[in-house]
């Protein structure tokens, strides 16, 4: 009988580690740095009337200088020059690729972007473009046809592709979406169907409207997912379940740094990203990195429908809304359990000031009575019987985009395979 070790993620069998740092060349920016790139940047744009800040992060330093600085660390060690990344629009027409020294408070580089695609969705541009439809005379006279009441339509912002179109391709183009409300809080179980919406986002103005015809709405009787909404007969419930460690997690946490060991970082376009990440090797008494730097980087979602409203619905996640901004501040206690750590994030509104995002992150321990390794040997004069419970070490974040949760979830276990 052989026993050969798999890994998930990685498995780190210490809980300590021998060098402290309170910092790291990987950390995502501080407010006081988004502050930062927001004064340098403005001033550099002084005689333009608008700048808007689509991408913020931070410009990582090459991997062989952070993988030097963390050989070599001693606390009087000077950390790889920090400095941060930038996509601006400018007066609403160009779009720059910046590059600021965060140290300094300087701009290094400013590229005029002339290739294909657009920056981020902002929210502000998002929350205008919604609103227009309610001030839209056809708009208006469309939901009376209906019979549809202004006051329960929410409307939500779709990018579009370009399909060959002629004349396309040259603007930041949206369609704009609406849903009824009236009895329910499932919104998108009662789309306005037959009604499209085109939005030029740096005009902010209405530029296409069709309405093909009257669609019925889906009634709301028995569309309301809460749970004082439903009526009985209810399934057999559950008793309440409390996760304890008395003595604490056997983890630590110095400033981004996860004592599992790996670096947990954040970034407005991709979310979560795991950097550094290392196995103990018992045999050579040292960290060995299974993983430099993972996040994800895109979710591409084409509906693949034909009619009007549907068939441009090819959602890029990342590249349109961003991972980071349609994060949600987890629940405790429900979205995770009671033994779990929080992480507070940070990312810029269109402005450039920082926005504090509490909850963003939980790390926590998990056990659900799982075996790992068990072996019973009664060939033995003495009989032998041994049992090693699995441990999860996890951590969660979850973003909201339109109407789809997404639940990222890091697994690091040790699994052994037994022949």
């Amino acid at each position: 009988m052989s026993k050969i070790p798999t890994f998930l993620f990685f498995f780190f069998f210490s809980s300590t580690i021998s060098i402290s740092l309170s910092s790291h060349p990987l950390d995502p920016l501080s407010p006081a740095e988004f502050t930062s790139v927001q004064t340098a940047v403005r001033s550099h744009y002084s005689n333009h009337t608008s700048v808007a800040f689509h991408y913020i992060g931070l410009k990582e330093p090459p991997k062989s200088a952070v993988l030097s600085w963390l050989h070599h660390h001693t606390p009087s060690s000077a950390a790889p020059p920090r400095r941060a990344f930038i996509i601006a629009r400018v007066n609403h027409t160009t779009t720059h690729e910046l590059t600021v020294d965060l140290t300094q408070s300087t701009i290094l580089s400013d590229q005029l972007y002339t290739g294909s695609g657009y920056p981020l969705f902002t929210f502000e541009e998002q929350i205008a473009a919604n609103a227009l439809p309610l001030g839209h005379a056809p708009f208006l006279e469309s939901l009376r046809r209906r019979g549809l009441h202004g006051a329960e339509i929410l409307c939500q912002t779709y990018g579009i592709g370009w399909f060959g179109e002629q004349g396309k391709g040259c603007s930041r183009i949206v369609r704009v979406m609406c849903n009824y409300l009236d009895g329910t809080v499932n919104l998108f179980m009662r789309p306005v169907e037959g009604i499209a919406v085109t939005v030029d986002l740096d005009r902010m103005e209405i530029v296409g409207y069709r309405d093909r015809g009257i669609v019925p709405v889906p009634k709301a009787d028995g569309t309301d997912y809460r749970g004082s909404k439903q009526r009985p007969p209810f399934g057999p419930g559950v008793n309440a379940i409390n996760v304890v460690q008395p003595n604490g997690p056997s983890f630590e946490i110095d400033g981004h740094r996860i004592r599992w060991d790996f670096h947990l970082g954040f970034d407005m376009r991709a979310g979560p990203i795991i950097s550094t990440a290392s196995i103990f090797d018992v045999d050579k008494q040292t960290f060995r990195r299974v993983l430099y730097r993972g996040f994800l980087s895109e979710l591409f979602v084409p509906y693949m429908d034909l009619t009007e409203e549907w068939y441009y619905r090819t959602f890029f996640d990342a590249g349109e809304f961003g991972y980071g901004l349609c994060t949600s501040s987890l629940l405790p206690g429900a979205d995770c359990p009671d033994n779990a750590v929080f992480m507070e994030a940070y990312f810029p509104d269109k402005d450039g000031n920082p926005q504090q995002l509490p909850n963003a992150f939980c790390i926590f321990e998990r056990y659900a009575g799982d075996v790992m390794w068990r072996h019973t040997e009664a060939a033995t004069p003495e009989v032998v019987s041994l049992c090693n419970c699995e441990f999860r070490w996890v951590f969660s974040e979850i973003f909201v985009l339109i109407s789809f949760e997404f639940d990222f979830v890091g697994l690091f276990a040790f699994f052994f395979v037994v022949w």
